[in-house]
């Protein structure tokens, strides 16, 4: 099944600009030949009162989220098989059967055009996702970009091991994405049953008042709420809905701890 039926049909923002660029590099070959193309062979940008408005920001942010996982996985200067075989499994979960051929080509294309970019300059490929980053910062809601770093942070902890580079990248990545860096410390930390981890999960101190537990609940609930990713496709809420029952469980281990209610 071609790209167009995944990643593409109405490409969205990421039509123009430097996810553009990279679009008509790595989806060209891709799309089905009975597709409608535009210049480049991709397709043009829509606005928001477009009826395709919200499936041209869902491939956007698929393929967003694509782009930024290359640069991850890459940050220790390799490619592992184990990784590679980690996101067909992780496209499958979480997007489908057809995802998994169509998003590992586009992976392999992203990194045959990061090593022609860089072959001019070692530093092209890095300033590229940085512009990526402003791109996504300016098209994606706050609640998106940190679905989208979910994602990002789920590929990193493939092997059960990230090493300090991928965390030196996740943590660029998110700057450039105009989040922070204690919303990937916290990521780092979904899913851990200990005291220590749901801490960090809910990016505060041990020494934290009750209040302040609270406090730092509710603001987590709110920001990380599947509803701020609805429109992105049904797949992508499962997967928000997955984070945030992370985000409770950290709760009822704080809760349970402290003797609170």
């Amino acid at each position: 099944m071609g790209a167009g039926k995944w990643i593409g049909g109405v490409i969205g923002f990421m039509a123009g600009g430097p996810l553009g660029a990279l679009a008509g590099f790595v989806l060209g070959s891709l799309f089905d030949s009975d597709n409608k193309k535009t210049n480049g062979g991709y397709y043009e940008e829509i606005g928001e009162g477009d009826p395709n408005y919200y499936y041209g920001q869902r491939n956007s942010f698929l393929f967003s989220m694509l782009v930024m996982a290359s640069y991850i996985i890459k940050a220790d200067g390799r490619i592992m098989h184990s990784e590679m075989e980690f996101v067909r499994r992780f496209l499958r979960a979480n997007f489908g059967e057809e995802a998994v051929n169509e998003g590992e080509q586009i992976l392999l294309n992203l990194f045959e055009e990061r090593k022609r970019m860089e072959a001019q300059n070692p530093t092209a490929f890095k300033n590229t996702i940085h512009e990526c980053g402003a791109q996504i910062a300016a098209n994606l809601s706050y609640g998106e970009r940190l679905q989208l770093l979910d994602f990002l942070v789920n590929i990193a902890k493939a092997d059960g091991h990230i090493c300090p580079a991928e965390i030196e990248a996740l943590k660029e990545v998110a700057a450039c994405m105009g989040l922070q860096v204690k919303e990937v410390e916290s990521m780092l930390n979904l899913g851990g049953d200990s005291l220590e981890e749901a801490y960090k999960v809910l990016e505060i101190e041990p020494s934290a008042t009750n209040d302040e537990v609270r406090a730092a609940y509710r603001r987590l609930a709110l920001k990380h709420h599947p509803d701020r990713v609805a429109t992105l496709g049904e797949d992508v809420r499962k997967a928000a809905e997955e984070k945030f029952q992370n985000i409770n469980n950290a709760k009822e281990i704080i809760y349970k701890a402290r003797g609170m209610k």
